[in-house]
């Protein structure tokens, strides 16, 4: 499969949005609550990403993943709460194209963006994101927090480069 990344656009918004509530659907099964992997819809997520995009357009990075003309990936970028640190928010995969080589090119896309100090979240029993950061070369540093998705609060781990 041929997959090209580019800048996200703004008309790219509904299908972000689409996408990132089927991945966390499939991504989370079994890890979190399912009424916390529905809540929203699609269109909904669609129109957080216009708004989030349009409030952090200067200091944040969104790449989609193009399949013919279908986006089938994302990755989000920005500046972490701690000074001087980047943070990769996202990196979303259509659930059919899991495993195909589109979460490691926006892995790849993302990492000179990031700076020479990076963070990032995850569930801690996410064992295939985990293993998939790892192979990327981010471990976790031993920092943890609970946060909240969907209404439930979710413990992840912090993986820094």
């Amino acid at each position: 499969m041929t997959v090209r990344l580019r800048t996200a656009k703004d008309l790219d918004m509904p299908a972000v949005g689409a996408l990132h509530h089927r991945s966390r659907a499939a991504a989370y099964v079994g890890l979190v609550d399912p009424e916390a992997l529905t809540f929203g819809s699609e269109e909904a997520l669609g129109e957080w990403w216009a708004e989030r995009r349009r409030w952090e357009a200067d200091t944040h990075r969104m790449t989609v993943a193009v399949s013919g003309t279908e986006i089938v990936g994302f990755s989000y970028l920005g500046p972490s709460p701690e000074e001087g640190v980047g943070e990769l928010y996202a990196i979303h995969v259509l659930p059919g194209h899991v495993g195909t080589g589109v979460g490691r090119a926006l892995m790849d896309d993302a990492l000179p963006h990031l700076g020479p100090r990076a963070v990032l979240w995850v569930l801690e029993g996410n064992q295939r994101a985990r293993r998939f950061y790892e192979k990327a070369g981010w471990s976790a540093d031993g920092v943890t927090r609970d946060a909240p998705m969907g209404g439930v609060l979710t413990h992840q781990l912090r993986y820094a480069r």
